[in-house]
């Protein structure tokens, strides 16, 4: 009964940083726990880092992704095969640039105010408003109107037939909030920045635009979202009961959720870095699921007695970033080519993946629509390396760091690269930050290499390469190299542009061929993803994503 208990779940995994980016929890449930087989308990899940932040618009990390998509629902959901479905949107259809949904009933959100449109139009304006100045702004931009028909029913009006709007409405950024929490927020930043604006100045502002709304934005920006943090309101099945930074989560079971009956009170996310930690705990007890196995730990979680591994095939790709243009000699070509060449992608695969790992031969993983499998595999020749720096602007070669979050994983890899590179006379120095901070340092567009995942969790090669390569998306939406090339910027406006699956097909091609000429980043591997449980579970299943949802 133990096994089937936490069975009943569906675990999504994803990164990374995100992005994506491309990266679980625990707390005990005892064996033979009656109460949990009535349908109470607790659920404990290990997690390598801790959740940025529980506000869906704050952050675009794994971890924190976990989390809201337990206490958020999306108006669009995505299946395990990646298919859309209904969330809190019942139907869902285009004409043209216009998106027409009708919603759910019946769903109220924690705070217990009943789900309607206007929490919709009220989150999605949010979403892209300067002021809140989210990494995600970038999926839901090309809406330029929102009209609320009926309580029950909304409009959505987009610059152009924008044709992977459907995933990105499913994606964990899109976790729709109460407008009650959004105004207490916005209300909060007001009087914390000391404004005499009211709250409808605001949005009136927000809606025109201009000077005097740039001013009160930049008054509030640092204010924005802390209510939300503290206290998010969605109308998933679970809610915040508490949180110990640092440590762990503890959300709970919501009463009223519209979505039926779950099987626990309680789940626990822990935060347990270290894998030895994990482990243990997963063998004893301790958790029921983590997050992450070191791959080198793989055969023990299958031979354990009680627990085993879940595997799946990921969305992600892990790569080494290049500043192009704010450092030398990173914007040298040659240069980019020589580091992406002197590279033993077998070697870390082997090495330290344990053979948990595909040699990436571009931008966007294989289970992606539209990856090109027909182009080669970056080779790893270091005549050619050191041909290509030979001919760069530092024949010589020169001192650089690469940044890293601080797992075991991460500096293992990271100290292949730093031996390979000084085969081509590159002086490596390896920087480990913790998660969170390494996230924020990246973004600010200061490295000079570092080490990153992005998953493409919405399965469309739209989200794989325009927030990552795009001249627009130097915004801090995922261009964290500052890249641009006009020509891939073209064939990516195409592809998202158009509704032809076979004209989508033909830009993305050559868009990751253009991309792997340029090598903004160079690509290392895709992820094949795995997952530690307890016991031998029927019903538990890990989809491309990497983020976790349950299903109990």
């Amino acid at each position: 009964m133990q096994k089937k208990l936490w069975l009943l779940m569906l675990f999504t995994m994803l990164l990374v940083l995100a992005a994506c980016t491309d990266d679980s929890d625990v707390d005990e449930a005892a064996e033979g726990d009656t109460e949990a087989e009535s349908g109470g308990g607790d659920l404990v899940i290990g997690m390598i880092s801790e959740a940025v932040s529980l506000d869906p618009h704050v952050s675009n990390d794994i971890p924190s992704a976990q989390l809201r998509t337990q206490i958020y629902d999306t108006l669009i959901e995505q299946t395990v095969d990646l298919e859309l479905t209904e969330g809190l949107a019942t139907s869902f259809e285009q004409d043209g640039d216009k998106w027409t949904l009708g919603l759910k009933e019946g769903a109220t959100f924690h705070n217990g105010s009943e789900f309607t449109a206007e929490d919709v139009k009220a989150t999605l304006e949010r979403v892209v408003d300067p002021s809140v100045g989210s990494s995600a702004a970038f999926m839901f931009e090309m809406i330029n109107n929102i009209e609320i028909t009926d309580d029950y029913e909304i409009v959505l009006t987009t610059d152009y037939p924008f044709t992977p709007l459907p995933s990105h409405l499913a994606h964990n950024t899109a976790g729709i909030l109460s407008k009650e929490v959004i105004d207490e927020d916005y209300q909060n930043a007001l009087d914390e920045a000391g404004s005499d604006v009211t709250l409808e100045e605001y949005y009136d502002l927000r809606e025109q635009g201009g000077t005097d709304f740039e001013a009160v934005s930049e008054d509030i920006g640092t204010h924005v979202g802390a209510v939300i943090s503290e206290k998010p309101d969605g109308t998933g099945h679970l809610k915040l009961q508490e949180r110990i930074p640092g440590n762990e989560i503890v959300l709970e079971k919501f009463e009223d959720f519209h979505g039926g009956e779950r099987q626990f009170n309680t789940v626990t996310y822990r935060v347990i870095p270290e894998n030895s930690s994990r482990l243990a705990e997963l063998e004893t007890g301790g958790i029921s699921i983590t997050d992450t196995v070191d791959p080198s730990s793989m055969d023990r979680v299958r031979d354990h007695e009680s627990t085993d591994i879940i595997d799946q095939d990921g969305l992600s790709m892990t790569y080494l970033a290049f500043n192009n243009y704010t450092k030398e000699p990173f914007d040298d070509e040659n240069v980019r080519k020589a580091i992406s060449h002197a590279l033993d992608r077998e070697q870390i695969i082997s090495g330290v993946l344990d053979n948990r790992g595909i040699h990436a031969k571009n931008h966007i993983s294989p289970s992606v629509f539209a990856h090109n499998e027909d182009m080669e595999e970056v080779a790893f020749d270091l005549d050619l390396a050191k041909e290509y720096m030979a001919n760069s602007s530092m024949p010589d070669g020169f001192d650089t760091t690469i940044w890293t979050s601080d797992s075991e994983q991460n500096r293992d890899i990271a100290l292949i690269m730093q031996e390979s590179l000084g085969e081509i006379g590159i002086d490596v120095t390896i920087e480990q930050y913790e998660f969170g901070a390494f996230l924020d340092m990246a973004n600010q567009g200061n490295h000079d290499m570092f080490m990153l995942q992005w998953i493409t969790v919405t399965g469309d090669p739209n989200y794989g390469l325009y927030p990552m390569f795009h001249t627009d998306s130097q915004d801090g939406s995922g261009n964290r190299w500052n890249y641009s090339n006009p020509e891939l910027d073209g064939y990516l406006e195409e592809g998202q542009q158009t509704s032809d699956e076979n004209e989508r097909v033909e830009a993305y091609a050559i868009a990751q061929e253009i991309l792997m000429e340029d090598l903004p980043i160079t690509p290392l591997y895709y992820g094949q993803l795995g997952i530690g449980v307890t016991y031998t579970v029927d019903g538990v299943e890990l989809d491309p994503v990497e983020s976790s949802e349950l299903k109990m």
